[in-house]
């Protein structure tokens, strides 16, 4: 099959943490909270323990002595300095020239937006298929030439092959997920199995390991090994904040779901903002400050452009995740199922590794620890890292790359 587009990254002059008004907003109103505050500070309004009640031990604290004038100089110029210096990182970040993206594989089989890139080294090595999430794009596993890790695979003497779901087209945006799971990903097993040997083991990382996760249960002799990397099951774990934001949220989400006909990019993005505000203002912020041609500018670059291109979510996805999973913890609670077909970890054949990065919180540990609990035969390998950097951060050769292949190749 002929090879077809190369997957690329934004132009600069299109790139914006996105989305971009959610961020200036945040960063001016943490700005304007903290001059707000002022007052109630210095006249001792700020006396949460009188508020919530004292121990018996406890006395009455006067209010702190300041010197208001200095004081509110000194928090106005932080709040200023803060303010100028995220401006700055998005400025250095949208003038910052782009590295041109590694070469990209021939491409071996497609169908709609979907294609199948090949990677391997050689034909007859063990083939990897290779599954990313449905709202990201696939080049966050072959992000540079030295931090890839389908590369890393190929060069440990696998075969991996990268899904690359592309951006829905015409056909992608009726899908749900019984169409993604039962007849895309089924398809390009069937293709897979048709055109090597031995049988492939699978890799999913955060949603493709669910989507990973149910393509193996349907297909309980076709695979050798399965490989979960920050992948949730339990969507209640740790508490059900994510869960009430949606039930609240519901009628608004069902609108928009329904006027767009999908989940639309700047929304799934201010919902990951969410998670942790403070986080996009401080990475901009460091960015200004560091060496504008060291190789960490250069990877900072390289990871926003990622992030910030990601994919709308088809309308019905979207819909089946936001309700089925993070409301009502379906897959957990094993109502779960892929036309028809119950998903259920317990009955997974093959060899699993989860891989759980004790730093991520976009998939928490104990959401992801779930899942292993349920896999009867299986490894687990817990990266001091997020859920991003497991995958293309500073350490992930070591703690990820290496563990995994070596876990693939003594498996498949």
């Amino acid at each position: 099959m002929t090879k077809q587009t190369a997957i690329t990254c934004p132009p600069a002059a299109a790139s914006n943490p996105k989305p971009l008004a959610l961020h200036m907003s945040l960063q001016i109103l943490t700005s304007l909270s903290a001059l707000s505050a002022l007052p109630l500070w210095s006249n001792g309004s700020l006396n949460l323990k009188r508020a919530i009640g004292k121990k018996p031990h406890e006395k009455d604290l006067p209010p702190p002595a300041l010197d208001n004038g200095d004081f509110t100089a000194a928090v106005n110029r932080e709040a200023c300095r803060r303010l100028i210096q995220f401006s700055d990182g998005v400025k250095l970040y949208q003038c910052q020239p782009r590295q041109p993206r590694p070469a990209e594989p021939p491409t071996i089989w497609a169908a709609g937006a979907t294609r199948l890139l090949d990677y391997g080294e050689s034909p007859s090595a063990p083939p990897v298929l290779v599954i990313p999430s449905l709202i990201n794009r696939a080049y966050i596993l072959d992000l540079a030439q030295d931090r890839s890790l389908v590369r890393h695979l190929a060069a440990s003497g696998l075969r991996p092959l990268l899904l690359d779901w592309g951006r829905p087209e015409a056909e992608e945006r009726e899908f749900g997920l019984d169409d993604y799971i039962g007849e895309r990903l089924q398809a390009v097993l069937d293709f897979v199995c048709a055109e090597t040997t031995p049988r492939p083991a699978l890799a999913g990382y955060c949603m493709g390991g669910n989507l990973a996760l149910a393509l193996a249960a349907r297909n309980p002799d076709r695979v050798s090994a399965l490989a979960l990397l920050a992948t949730p099951w339990d969507f209640h774990s740790d508490n059900r904040i994510a869960a009430r934001f949606v039930t609240l949220l519901a009628p608004a989400l069902k609108a928009i779901i329904a006027a767009q006909g999908e989940f639309p990019v700047d929304v799934i993005q201010a919902m990951f903002a969410g998670l942790d505000p403070a986080q996009t203002g401080t990475k901009f912020r460091h960015f200004a400050s560091a060496a504008k041609d060291s190789d960490a500018s250069r990877r900072f670059v390289m990871l926003e452009d990622w992030v910030n291109d990601g994919v709308p979510l088809p309308g019905k996805v979207a819909l089946e995740c936001l309700f089925g999973w993070y409301r009502d913890n379906a897959p957990c609670k094993g109502n779960w199922k892929i036309k028809g077909e119950t998903i259920d970890p317990a009955n997974i054949r093959p060899p699993s590794l989860v891989a759980i990065p004790s730093r991520d919180h976009i998939v928490p540990p104990a959401s992801a620890q779930a899942l292993a609990d349920a896999l009867p035969s299986v490894q687990t390998l817990t990266p001091a890292a997020g859920h991003i950097g497991m995958i293309a951060g500073s350490g992930a050769l070591e703690q990820l790359y290496r563990p995994l292949s070596q876990w693939l190749c003594a498996n498949v």
